[in-house]
């Protein structure tokens, strides 16, 4: 029960910390207006290019904004226990350390997916794409596993925020990386040879593959494998997030940097 208890309102209640010097309404420009104007930049940008159509690029780009919550978010959850100096408390606790870094991504993870279907959503009513009503369901599950999948690389960023003095330098650098790597824009078979190997280890790239073909229409189960390589890309996020934690963890207390910020 106390583990439940630290995996749930643990995470809700460092995610809430998030907020405590800022306005939840600085959530629309940063997660509604931001990714609305992200898809109709390259979608008039392919239209000139005469490069794909415009639900190519709403379905590419509202997936992979997805990941401005799941990266730094993330970051933030550690960093922003060293601002207010409770990072070295947190980690004193006797609570085991799985639930206690997990129960943090379980709201970015419903933050991410809420961002990319408002971001499909509005970008597809803005650019006149009709989904069929029976690919909705489809959708939101790739759409859920893609968001998945990103956290948990937002996890493995967060094992810096123990060593370094903020993440969003990275954070930023890592988005620019999914941006071009990740197929939301230019189809991963056309990129050259050694962004397409490094793009099929990235999050987001099986994801958004997935998510278009079941917007085309494709059943779920032709879409699996896709679908299996992004959640088995999130576990993996996952768990190397949960190692590097914990020995950025150790080494901290060994050399006195817990508290230094």
């Amino acid at each position: 029960m106390s583990t439940l208890r630290i995996l749930f309102v643990g995470g809700i209640i460092s995610y809430r910390a998030l907020f405590a010097w800022l306005s939840p309404w600085i959530s629309i420009p940063v997660f509604v207006l931001a990714p609305l104007f992200q898809i109709l930049l390259f979608a008039y940008v392919g239209r000139a290019a005469g490069v794909g159509d415009d639900a190519f690029f709403v379905i590419g780009n509202a997936v992979q904004y997805a990941s401005v919550p799941c990266l730094w978010a993330m970051g933030s959850a550690i960093t922003g226990e060293r601002q207010q100096g409770t990072l070295p408390l947190l980690l004193a606790s006797p609570a085991r350390r799985v639930p206690l870094f997990l129960g943090r991504s379980l709201p970015v993870v419903v933050n991410g997916f809420v961002v990319a279907a408002v971001s499909l959503a509005a970008g597809a009513a803005a650019l006149g794409v009709r989904l069929p009503l029976s690919t909705l369901g489809p959708l939101a599950l790739v759409v859920a596993v893609s968001t998945f999948s990103c956290t948990g690389l937002g996890l493995a960023m967060a094992a810096l925020s123990l060593r370094v003095r903020d993440t969003s330098v990275v954070a930023l650098i890592v988005f620019g990386v999914l941006l071009m790597f990740a197929g939301a824009n230019v189809p991963v078979d056309a990129l050259p040879a050694w962004m397409a190997a490094v793009a099929r280890w990235l999050p987001l790239t099986h994801g958004i593959e997935a998510a278009r073909d079941v917007a085309a229409g494709v059943p779920l189960s032709g879409a699996g494998a896709d679908l299996v390589a992004e959640a088995g890309l999130g576990v993996l996020y996952v768990a190397v997030g949960l190692l590097a934690l914990g020995w950025q963890e150790r080494t901290s207390r060994r050399l006195a940097t817990l508290d230094r910020f």
